[in-house]
């Protein structure tokens, strides 16, 4: 099959077997990799009810039709299981360089089941794939654990998906870190591998992914060369994602003091401009081809970071990266911090350890507004003084989570547990479905209210596009791209109407779809990012050679959407967990241009009811109708 490797690794911990299905290509163009994929066997094989750190827990490892090939945005890889943050489906997505060597050692996915009596690590490798003792690298950091791994097999050029002490500390928002910089953050997907005394996924291989029209698929990669310096995307090489955060300040949208308030008045500070002419690697020598800027697999966008800081008291090892825009506002606006290199120390210190960024931030930003409202004492955070602005405090705390030490046991849980446990500092959580929110403030982009609440994992900023890409004064830069899409009805940026609501659900089927392709939302989309969604058919065309439609592909995004929603009905979770905080209702945001804002819960929940509606799920449960699943091709799970 032209795109696919064909084969499916299918690996037992328990007695350390390993088998290979291949699947036919009805079974590939029903589900085409990645989230899909990974679904349809959580839901076949698992049984419902087991905690997420249960060895029936499945760990699936997916990469998509595209990944693989020589065109921008394809090195994507999609981790699930259940998530031990949630208890909903996990779901999580990264590039590097990892996804491509996956499918050039010969595999389109990797299945997980079971719990080794002790450490141990997959080697794949040309087709084979071996289990291999970790005793000896449980515990490492992980740039020491991959040179180690390196070493061992004998060749630098091995791509290391792997967890950190805190996954192996079972960390509830554990990540599983490659390259020892790029995370599958989200949703604790590192705790469940640590669950399993996995270590490290190591891969290495020769094979190439075939297409059925390598002429075109060669056009689209030539097209994205030449397009980027004029696109929307340009400059997000030399700036990275961080430079979103004067744009979010000056509308109000930058999230502060555990989002208290949408402006941060040192956001200069903490800004991508600042961090390019401070303290990326090579920053001093005014060449741009000198700096940190680095990339995933055959892409042109290379908006990667890789910060270097030699003196001062927050040093960093350029082995581990360098911050996102996430990473920025969660350790920076979130916690008051304007002191960018501290910022970039904790980021080195998630990707060291193996943690998510967003939640760990944002569980020490929790933290610290409770302490200044005298909810949390000096007794229960054994001795730590909890203050915004403090990145000291921000930095001892995220190490002492990582190893679940002091008070660290307790924010390990993530924020939302650590409120149960503790009894107190509910009504400061910023929470979905146990997960924090990410930098996107609901009060301020009216549909991430919806999709955050509606999101089977959780709050996530990458799951639809945003309210401003569809006002109307910036909707004339996309109307094509939408209009392929079947939306061409722009709307104010306040409003959360039946329009909105068919916005927000149809980007979300595309951006799902994405998650199933293992495409890059930066690089692929349907606004502002560098090709849009009639490339998005072109190229799964000109792989595959499936005279596939722009239906039958956001029925994919759709299929993956419904197959979350009937994974969590049956643990328990539907409408009743598909809000959002108290905080949002009820604490308007304070200063800038947001003062005063917050989410009105009654339109919100009018908004609700017509998600479930326009979806074909129960508006009393959100939980899919039969009817739809039938349609979706998913009857099967109904019997399951």
């Amino acid at each position: 099959m032209a795109g696919y490797m064909g084969k499916i690794l299918h690996v037992n911990l328990f007695d350390r077997t390993t088998t290979v299905e291949s699947p036919d290509e009805a079974f590939y163009r029903k589900y085409m990799g990645g989230s899909g994929l990974n679904l349809y066997y959580l839901l076949r094989d698992m049984a419902p009810g087991l905690d997420a750190f249960d060895p029936g827990n499945i760990l699936a490892i997916s990469a998509g039709v595209t990944t693989g090939l020589p065109v921008s945005g394809q090195s994507r890889i999609t981790i699930s299981a259940k998530s031990p943050l949630t208890g909903a489906v996990g779901d999580s997505q990264s590039g590097g360089y990892w996804p491509a060597e996956l499918k050039f050692s010969g595999f389109d996915a990797v299945i997980i089941k079971g719990r080794a009596s002790a450490p141990v690590y997959l080697w794949i490798h040309d087709g084979e794939a071996e289990i291999k003792d970790a005793g000896h690298l449980w515990g490492q950091i992980t740039g020491d654990a991959e040179q180690q791994i390196k070493e061992e097999l004998g060749d630098e050029k091995v791509k290391i998906l792997q967890i950190g002490p805190g996954g192996e500390n079972q960390v509830r928002f554990a990540a599983v870190i490659s390259m020892s910089n790029r995370a599958n953050g989200r949703t604790g997907m590192g705790a469940v591998m640590g669950s399993k005394n996995l270590k490290a996924v190591v891969v290495r291989g020769k094979q190439r992914p075939q297409t059925a029209d390598r002429t075109t698929v060669n056009e689209l990669a030539k097209w994205g060369a030449k397009t980027y310096p004029d696109s929307m995307v340009a400059g997000m090489d030399l700036y990275g994602t961080a430079s979103a955060v004067l744009g979010m300040q000056a509308a109000g949208g930058l999230p502060s003091y555990n989002f208290s308030s949408g402006v941060f008045d040192q956001a200069q500070k903490i800004d991508g401009t600042t961090m390019t002419k401070t303290i990326l690697k090579g920053c001093g020598t005014g060449e741009q081809n000198r700096l940190g800027i680095d990339t995933c697999f055959g892409c042109v966008v290379k908006c990667k970071r890789v910060v270097e800081i030699t003196d001062g008291p927050y040093p960093v090892d350029p082995v581990y990266g360098g911050p996102e825009y996430e990473t920025v506002a969660t350790f920076g606006s979130y916690c008051g911090i304007d002191d960018l290199p501290a910022i970039a120390k904790a980021n080195e210190l998630c990707n060291k350890y193996g943690l998510d960024t967003i939640s760990c931030g944002a569980t020490i930003a929790w933290a610290m507004e409770a302490f200044e409202a005298g909810e949390l004492t000096l007794e229960e955070t054994e001795g730590l003084e909890l203050r915004f602005g403090d990145a000291q405090a921000m930095l001892d705390l995220t190490e002492l989570i990582a190893k679940r030490e002091g008070f660290g046991r307790i924010l390990a849980e993530g924020s939302a547990r650590a409120a149960g446990q503790l009894g107190k500092g509910e009504r400061f959580l910023i929470t979905c479905k146990n997960q924090e929110s990410p930098a996107h403030m609901p009060q301020h982009k009216k549909s991430m209210a919806l999709i955050y609440a509606v999101n089977p994992f959780g709050a996530d900023h990458q799951s639809s596009e945003h309210d401003t890409e569809y006002e109307q004064e910036v909707f004339e830069h996309f109307s094509e791209r939408l209009a392929f899409l079947g939306l061409a009805d722009p709307q104010p940026a306040a409003a959360l109407n039946a329009a909105k609501v068919s916005y927000a659900r149809k980007t979300q089927q595309l951006m799902s779809l994405m998650d199933s392709l293992n495409l890059c939302q930066f690089v692929w989309g349907s606004t502002w990012q560098l090709y849009g969604p009639e490339q998005t058919l072109a190229f799964v065309r000109a792989v595959t050679g499936w005279e596939v439609s722009m239906e039958e592909l956001l029925q994919v995004g759709e299929r993956r959407l419904n197959m979350m929603r009937r994974f969590n009905a049956r643990e328990g979770i539907a409408a009743a967990q598909d809000t959002l905080p108290e905080k949002f209702f009820n604490a308007p945001l304070k200063g800038g241009l947001s003062e005063g804002w917050k989410v009105d819960k009654q339109e919100f929940e009018a908004a609700r009811s017509e998600y479930y509606r326009q979806c074909g799920w129960d508006e009393t449960t959100g939980i899919p109708a039969p009817e739809t699943l039938k349609r979706l091709g998913l009857a099967w799970s109904i019997e399951k």
